[in-house]
Order: C-alpha cells, then sequence, then structure tokens
C-alpha cells in the first residue's frame, strides 16, 4: 500500500473538517484599542454569532481599530472565521487580517477584505479562510469602519481552529 494522502468528502462534496476550535480564552489575551461598553470585546467569542448575533463595537465611529490575539504559547492555526454585520447604514467596511510569529514586533498580512453594506440589501458577512499559519503568536485584526460611508467597527464573532 502506498502513502496516499486522503481527505473525507462529506454528502455535497466538500472537504469535511476535522480542525478542532482554539479556545482563545484560556490560550490567549484578546488586546484591543476600544470597545462600546454595550458591546465589549468578550461578545467576539461568546458563541452568540451569526446574524443578530451578539458583536463587539468601537467606542466612536470612523476611527480605525484593532483587535489583537495574543497567544500565550505559539499556535498552529489552520482556519479563521469571523464574522461582520451592519444592519442601518450604508457603508464598506476593511478588514485586514495579519499574523506575526516573532511577539508581534513584525507582521505578515494573510488577507484583506472589503465587506459592502446596505441595509436595504447585504447586513450579514461571513468569512472563513483556509491558513497553513504555524508558530503564531500574534493574530492581528484592523477594522476600517468607513472606507465609504460613516460608521462605527464592528465584528460579530472570531473563532480559530487548529
Amino acid at each position: 500500500m502506498s502513502n496516499v494522502r486522503k481527505r473525507k468528502l462529506d454528502q455535497s462534496g466538500n472537504a469535511v473538517d476535522n480542525s478542532a476550535p482554539i479556545d482563545l480564552t484560556r490560550l490567549a489575551t484578546i488586546a484591543y484599542s476600544s470597545e462600546d461598553p454595550a458591546h465589549p470585546v468578550e461578545h467576539l467569542l461568546d458563541e452568540r454569532s451569526g446574524p443578530q448575533g451578539s458583536r463587539w463595537a468601537a467606542a466612536q465611529p470612523d476611527t480605525v481599530e484593532q483587535i489583537v490575539v495574543e497567544f500565550d504559547r505559539p499556535q498552529s492555526v489552520t482556519r479563521l472565521v469571523y464574522e461582520v454585520e451592519e444592519t442601518e447604514h450604508e457603508r464598506t467596511q476593511e478588514v485586514h487580517v495579519e499574523v506575526s510569529t516573532d511577539g508581534g514586533r513584525t507582521y505578515r498580512r494573510v488577507l484583506v477584505q472589503e465587506y459592502t453594506f446596505s441595509p436595504r440589501g447585504a447586513t450579514f458577512q461571513r468569512e472563513d479562510l483556509r491558513l497553513e499559519a504555524h508558530e503564531l503568536t500574534n493574530l492581528r485584526l484592523t477594522v476600517v469602519p468607513n472606507k465609504h460611508g460613516s460608521g462605527v467597527a464592528t465584528l460579530t464573532s472570531l473563532r480559530l481552529y487548529a
């Protein structure tokens, strides 16, 4: 028998995802530039995701904000899932995802994604990104809330998988 690399497909033909969620509350510190007291950073990790889920929101509108996951020990991350929702204002929010293996001294960009929201159209977006990131010490999300329009930086949920 040869050493064939293989993976099981689910019923729809997609690869079965065997990655395990990383318990960020136990294995990392979440650093943040600001938070609205009614929508603290803890809401990113509270499992209430999806449309109308809880959310983190910045303290002020139209300010670029950062969320940094600071791992206690280096981690391998194979998948990143986050959600963004805006139901009130028409605007474009941009999210930059960067990773560091040296304690946050330098970062490598892995994603820049724009989300255009309209109360009468698209109000919710979910990003599911496959990563091959090993020995990460930090993962940084930079949120630009007002690339077009005005608004508050928000993220509904954040999940990382080993």
